[in-house]
């Protein structure tokens, strides 16, 4: 027997490698082509970073939770500027607004960089092919861990504050230290506070009592319970009050006459052109005036006497007497008048 391989049979097998080689790559190529969605309508949009922290061609683009597009070129613009051009699905444009903001953020806590859209309101339009989307300022990495290690020193810093605190408080020093060794402190710190809660006992108590007081005055049938809720107690007080404050005001007028009437005396007293001040201070008026009194006295005097002698004359003496008796009989009129009344008053 030939053991020679016949030549198309090997060119069959030939052939169904290279199908199968073909179909494997097509397979990938869509497969992959599926997973970046390279075969999917896009639109452009930039965004220019201050540094984009590893960022790569190809990294994802998230917006909402939702995969939306990739990153398609990274570019130096200006002064150290990089500029990050971003492939957007035309069917998450309609989502998208244009005063939406980017970030730079990982795929979990050490995954691939991803660039992440938020935000955007309903006022706004959606995004179009070109336009630039702002960049929202975030700390990165290196700051969040810039920033542990300045806490990382501080907490150091505390700790070695609080030790030597404690050895302080140890070896005695300071108020807590002498508190915590010193027993004769402790125990005046002890009777202190025993004094204190003695004091709020004793408030306590003062304030039962008063409570128990303020009771008994509210109690119906007491004089402030009758005061506040007696209209005929509170006519009577205000009325009361009134009286006084007229009287108050009645004696106000009178001191304020009496001051007026000091106040034109004393003018009139320094002033010796007045009559009161001619009175007081001339000599000479006062001289005839104790003259004008003597003589009235004396004039007085010498009429009584001539009265006397007129009712020692025979030729008079019958009209006072007549006189007399008149009178005599007036009064004794008077008095049994008086009795009449007297009696009538008893008998009713």
């Amino acid at each position: 027997m030939s053991t020679t391989p016949n030549p198309q049979r090997r060119a069959v097998t030939v052939g169904l490698f290279v199908l199968i080689g073909l179909i494997v790559f097509t397979v990938g190529v869509l497969t992959i082509g599926g997973m970046r969605k390279s075969f999917v309508s896009k639109i452009t949009v930039k965004s220019v970073f201050d540094d984009v922290n590893g960022l790569k061609v190809g990294n994802n683009i998230w917006f909402s939770g939702v995969k939306v597009g990739t990153v398609k070129e990274i570019s130096f613009s200006g002064n150290s500027m990089v500029s990050v051009l971003l492939n957007i699905e035309e069917k998450s444009q309609q989502y998208i607004r244009k005063d939406a903001t980017v970030k730079i953020s990982s795929d979990g806590l050490i995954g691939n960089k991803i660039v992440v859209i938020e935000g955007g309101t309903q006022k706004a339009e959606p995004i179009d092919d070109g336009d630039v989307l702002r960049v929202k300022r975030e700390d990165s990495q290196q700051d969040m861990l810039n920033t542990l290690q300045a806490n990382n020193k501080n907490i150091l810093a505390i700790t070695e504050d609080f030790k030597t605190i404690a050895q302080k408080i140890r070896e005695g020093e300071g108020t807590v230290g002498k508190l915590l060794t010193n027993e004769t402190l402790y125990r005046d710190l002890e009777a202190t506070m025993t004094s204190l809660q003695n004091t709020a006992n004793q408030a306590q108590s003062i304030t039962a009592s008063l409570n128990a007081y303020a009771t008994k005055l509210n109690k119906p049938g007491g004089l402030a319970n009758d005061v506040a809720t007696d209209t005929l107690i509170m006519r009577n007080v205000r009325q009361t009050v009134s009286e006084l404050s007229e009287t108050a005001a009645t004696a106000r007028a009178m001191v304020a006459g009496l001051k007026q009437t000091t106040q034109e005396l004393t003018q009139d007293l320094q002033n010796k052109n007045s009559p009161v001040g001619v009175l007081l201070n001339d000599q000479a008026t006062a001289t005839n005036i104790r003259s004008t009194v003597q003589n009235l006295e004396s004039s007085s005097q010498k009429l009584d006497e001539s009265l006397e002698a007129l009712q020692s004359n025979f030729l008079l003496r019958g009209f006072f007497r007549k006189k007399e008796r008149e009178e005599r009989k007036k009064q004794e009129t008077t008095v049994v008048v008086d009795s009449i009344k007297v009696k009538a008053q008893v008998v009713q």
